[in-house]
């Protein structure tokens, strides 16, 4: 009965691949990929080397996660709403900049 039990955990935690695609041209490519327990991965990139592109997973806790991201001569960008974000920067501190600009150095 225990190795019944233990074959049957292990075919339940198998993850397939669904769906898999790529193209490689000389101007760019596009890959995509998903898997049966709900990750996947879809991009495409230029002849410059600019990538657009997204990843996604359903995490432990159940949550759909999606990070969509820009890779260009700006460096790796991702955007989600699972990302940290700063926090906004103290009024004090934004009258000092705005005074600053106005009062450049003389130097």
């Amino acid at each position: 009965i225990v190795i019944c039990a233990a074959i049957c955990l292990v075919a339940a935690n198998v993850v397939e691949v669904e769906k898999r695609s790529e193209d490689v041209r000389p101007d760019g490519f596009n890959a995509q990929v998903s898997l049966t327990d709900g990750s996947a991965r879809s991009e495409s990139g230029d002849v410059h080397g600019n990538i657009n592109g997204n990843f996604e997973w359903i995490s432990p806790e159940g949550e759909h996660i999606r990070v969509d991201y820009v890779a260009d001569e700006n460096g790796y960008q991702p955007k989600s709403d699972v990302l940290p974000t700063p926090p906004p920067t103290p009024d004090a501190i934004l009258a000092a900049l705005k005074w600053i600009e106005a009062n450049p150095s003389k130097e």
